[in-house]
């Protein structure tokens, strides 16, 4: 394994840097994104930032500042590298001042969401602009995309895996901020994001899955595998998976428990590897020691393949390096979490793949 550090917290003007993000573009750059935070804490002024890197992830350009939030929030990055060599950002924007809860709660303004591009290899950047109209319904309160990298399928279609939360039902006596009111849905793009629309939606508040960040890839038959964080569902595990056969339009069956990941509960990342599958995330019970899994069916069962580090360890973003080669960006510390986000390059024989 080569390992560099894109992200050190206390660098760059940011105490923090979280929600690490990584795609490949088909010109061979490797595009490292994460929020740049003013604190640890998910509420504040948070920026999306980048790193580029020229030569697979052994060193990065200097850090740029992709969306800045002012004293608001720019997060949840997911990003796409299409075929015609533009890169996609979707992220979330709320109000600085406000949390997670109080939004679910519906005591501050429903989260937004807004798209910019970048033609260069992500040398430079459109403006985000806003498409909350066109994917998130009116009785959503929390909203959140990805985190990490999206789907682009063979046949050219964006599929950004996210979640979202319901408003109670009148007289439930429910504040709203309660767990089982979290729900996964997509976000699909069939003209490299000039225009957006809701896909598949899974909001079922039974308290069994709790849908909660989500990742996603393209299987060999072109089925789509989406794996979720389970937000303390009564099912067994952290962990939730679903297919959709239409291109993320619907899915086959809603969320089920996905035992087989042996996680704590957390952010996770997904990729195609051939025809085999891979994830990156902690092994339980806490946030620490980074692993790889690999499933050979497809996604029905997982197995544990290779810790990455016996340290503090959390959110991940997957990629393809090369043919023989995979990129793992992950947040870790050497005695607490997020004091930096890492790269490591890691070759694929080793993971037996």
């Amino acid at each position: 394994m080569q390992t560099s550090v894109p992200f050190t917290s206390g660098t760059d003007g940011y105490p923090t840097y979280r929600i690490p993000a990584l795609v490949r573009t088909g010109a061979g750059t490797l595009l490292a994104f994460a929020e740049g935070r003013t604190s640890t804490s998910d509420t504040g002024a948070i920026d999306i930032v980048l790193r580029r890197s020229l030569d697979g992830g052994v060193t990065w350009q200097p850090l740029q500042a992709v969306a800045k939030g002012g004293t608001a929030t720019r997060g949840n990055p997911a990003a796409v590298a299409l075929p015609s060599g533009r890169v996609v950002l979707v992220s979330s924007y709320n109000d600085g001042g406000v949390t997670e809860t109080q939004i679910m709660q519906g005591k501050a303004a429903a989260r937004r969401v807004f798209v910019q591009h970048s033609d260069d290899e992500g040398a430079t950047w459109s403006s985000p602009a806003e498409i909350t109209s066109q994917v998130r319904r009116s009785t959503w309160r929390w909203y959140a995309t990805g985190p990490g990298a999206g789907i682009v399928t063979r046949s050219g279609r964006m599929a950004i895996p996210a979640n979202h939360s319901l408003a109670p039902a009148s007289g439930s006596g429910d504040l709203g901020s309660e767990a089982k009111y979290y729900g996964a849905h997509a976000i699909l793009s069939d003209d490299d994001g000039a225009t957006w629309r809701i896909g598949f939606v899974c909001s079922n508040p039974n308290g069994g899955v709790n849908e909660n960040e989500s990742n996603g890839c393209e299987l060999p038959d072109g089925r789509l595998y989406f794996s979720c964080r389970n937000q303390g569902g009564s099912s067994p595990g952290t962990r939730a998976d679903a297919y959709s056969a239409d291109g993320g339009q619907s899915l086959v069956m809603d969320y089920r428990p996905q035992a087989t990941l042996t996680t704590p509960v957390v952010q996770g990342s997904v990729i195609a590897v051939g025809d085999a599958l891979l994830y990156s995330g902690p092994t339980g019970p806490d946030r620490a020691a980074m692993a790889l899994w690999v499933s050979t069916d497809q996604g029905v069962t997982w197995e544990l393949r290779r810790h990455v580090s016996g340290l503090p360890a959390a959110y991940s973003s997957l990629a393809l390096l090369d043919d023989s080669t995979v990129g793992l960006l992950y947040e870790t510390g050497d005695w607490s979490l997020y004091r930096r986000i890492e790269h490591v390059r890691i070759a694929l024989a080793d993971l037996g793949l």
